[in-house]
């Protein structure tokens, strides 16, 4: 726990057989995991045919409508998802769970805890917390391309209906955020069937329209794609830059895996996601080899004129659900950084009593709302959104690249000569991909950019001045040990128990000290208790705390959580109760009094960080959410007691 009260990431060793054991790997639930997946993990990908083939074509960079450039693209696309989702995401990355979590910051943690050499921590720390912040301006980009690429289908199916795409897509998200707070769990049961009559639809569709130009499927060759850079390479080159849609959402595919596992996402992937995509693009491929004018909308002119007002309401919903993946996403990913330390103590509502992850956080869900509905008035189509698109999702996975070169080398000690030329493979398509997007910045890329460095920023400004913070209180603290000897032997001693919050296991907290200056008592069973969050996503209840006795009716107390885990101290207080005398007996929460030290933070010329730093890192500090809240203590059992830091 910081010292404001914020947990402490863990350095103590955790055992790793502790995991909480999930069934995915059921074979008799495999179906069922599967069909979850479906509708909560591929809503992103699967939304990728409204607006991925038209934007290779028709967008920034267009490229002719004959069918060596026709037949290249497609190579390209269903190249692109057997090396960058099916290779390197399905089959590897996957791989590199952390106790069964998916993520950057899950992914960095592992890293943090399996590796002992400390020459990796410094630049892969930067890098994932720079992946972290791309995921959120894809967070932010994700639904706003995706509700208007499937509402404008109106101008196809309904042509009098074309003003109305903004206000419609505002409504539409403007609902989709003010229903998180009160859950997705029933929502959330819809999505599969939803998602599999989407992608069952979408591959029908594909299939009528191949079979009417079959010549297509030999598409499925690599030599179409290299043919295309043969024949054009500046345009292909520059196609990457819209290819690279195709597969917009694999990231997704490991940062939910702690949700269904790996085996159910191979399977839906594997067997269903993967072929229907494939279907669709095909003909959509066909479609424009035989009309040409398609081409701007060649998703929703697949459907006959009578099917195509309800392909827009079935491409609603997926593109709604996909929105929902990515604000869950967001939820989850911000719990992560609280627990890790990157970001400030947020207000967190959980909105099932039986499924832990399922969490609210209001912030963000408001903040995400707010600027995807600017994002919608400011690019206006979704063609111009795509641009901002692709910075964002190749930046993320470019840096995963790095991440699991550190999984290889160091945690999986792969040999040079299996992983460098695989590392290649994976290097030189994603720097390809994101050399491409980068030719996109005048036209929208800078925002991925943009916001990514801004919450950079924030991240990285709030973990080094919590660490400056710590460091600045342990200076001068009081050797515990000395301090009971002076004070606890001469000052008068209360019925009752103080839990004294501190954030570091040695030393004496300033509360303490405040209490006993001002107050001139000590209760008759003190705690000093430390939160510290491990490496892990789960610390099983056996292992939550660790106490010792210091003598005179002191004890000091660690008490360990996962990162995917919530800070419940009474309830852990009332179950190391149980242990009887070790721990002085047991807790009554209406004998206990919780004490806490809220710092107010002096901007100073002291070596550490920027003056503009620190001024941020005060304001969040004081915007930060109140630790008797975010510990769930009880309101009327806690004393807060102030004091001045200069970092």
């Amino acid at each position: 726990m910081s010292a404001n009260g914020s947990p402490e990431p863990a350095t103590d060793s955790i055992s790793p057989e502790h995991d909480q054991h999930h069934p995915h790997g059921r074979e008799a639930a495999l179906w069922k995991l599967g069909l979850g997946a479906i509708g909560i993990v591929f809503g992103d990908i699967g939304t990728s045919p409204l607006y991925a083939f038209r934007e290779t074509f028709a967008g920034h960079h267009p490229l002719a409508l004959d069918p060596p450039h026709i037949m290249g693209v497609i190579s390209l696309m269903f190249w692109s998802m057997m090396i960058v989702v099916t290779l390197k995401y399905v089959t590897l990355i996957m791989r590199a769970d952390n106790k069964g979590e998916g993520g950057s910051l899950a992914l960095l943690a592992l890293i943090n805890r399996e590796s002992g050499q400390k020459r990796w921590t410094a630049g892969i720390v930067i890098l994932g917390v720079f992946a972290t912040a791309l995921f959120y301006g894809d967070s932010m980009i994700t639904p706003a391309v995706s509700v208007l690429s499937a509402v404008e289908g109106l101008a196809v199916a309904a042509p009098g209906f074309s003003n109305w795409v903004q206000p419609i897509v505002i409504a539409i998200l403007v609902f989709l955020f003010s229903i998180q707070r009160t859950g997705t769990a029933r929502v959330g049961a819809m999505f599969g069937p939803i998602m599999l009559i989407y992608f069952a639809t979408i591959a029908t569709l594909g299939v009528i329209s191949a079979a009417q130009t079959p010549e297509v499927l030999w598409a499925f060759l690599p030599t179409y794609a290299l043919n295309f850079f043969l024949i054009d390479p500046v345009a292909a080159f520059l196609a990457l830059g819209s290819v690279v849609l195709a597969v917009t959402g694999a990231e997704a595919l490991y940062a939910d895996m702690g949700h269904f596992g790996r085996k159910p996402i191979r399977f839906s992937w594997l067997w269903f996601v993967l072929p229907a995509l494939m279907c669709n693009y095909m003909g959509q491929g066909a479609l424009l080899m035989r009309d040409a004018s398609a081409v701007h909308s060649p998703f929703y002119f697949l459907a006959p004129e009578y099917l195509r007002l309800p392909l827009v309401g079935i491409a609603t919903m997926a593109a709604i659900i996909a929105s929902q993946a990515v604000i869950t996403g967001a939820f989850s990913v911000t719990q992560q950084g609280i627990q890790l330390g990157f970001i400030p103590r947020l207000r967190i509502s959980h909105t099932s009593a039986d499924t832990a992850g399922q969490i609210y956080i209001p912030l963000i869900n408001w903040a995400l709302m707010i600027a995807i509905i600017l994002l919608v008035l400011t690019f206006q189509t979704s063609s111009n959104l795509t641009a901002a698109y692709g910075i964002a999702v190749t930046g993320a996975m470019l840096i995963d690249n790095f991440l699991i070169a550190v999984v290889l080398f160091t945690l999986w000690k792969w040999k040079k000569r299996y992983a460098i030329p695989l590392l290649a493979v994976f290097f030189l398509v994603d720097l390809a991909y994101f050399a491409a997007n980068l030719t996109k910045v005048p036209d929208g890329g800078w925002f991925p950019l943009l916001a990514g460095i801004a919450i950079f920023t924030l991240l990285t400004t709030w973990a080094k001045g919590r660490r400056l913070m710590v460091e600045r209180m342990r200076e001068g603290a009081m050797p515990i040990k000395v301090f009971i000897q002076s004070a606890a032997s001469s000052a008068t001693r209360v019925p009752g128990t103080a839990v004294f919050m501190t954030s570091t296991p040695d030393g004496v907290p300033h509360a303490l000290l405040h209490n006993l200056k001002h107050n001139k008592v000590l209760h008759e069973r003190v705690i000093l208790l430390t939160v510290k969050i491990a490496d892990v996503p789960f610390v099983p209840d056996e292992k939550r705390v660790k106490l010792d006795d210091l003598g005179q009716g002191f004890h000091r107390m660690l008490m360990f959580y996962g990162f995917m885990q919530e800070a419940d101290v009474p309830a852990a207080l009332k179950e190391a109760g149980a242990c009887g005398t070790a721990c002085g007996g047991t807790f009554n929460m209406m004998d206990t009094s919780f004490f806490l030290s809220r710092q107010t933070l002096l901007a100073s010329d002291r070596p550490g960080m920027h003056i503009w730093r620190e001024k941020l890192f005060a304001w969040m500090l004081r915007n930060a959410e109140s630790a008797m809240e975010f510990f769930r203590l009880p309101t009327n059992r806690v004393v807060e007691l102030g004091s001045q830091v200069e970092i």
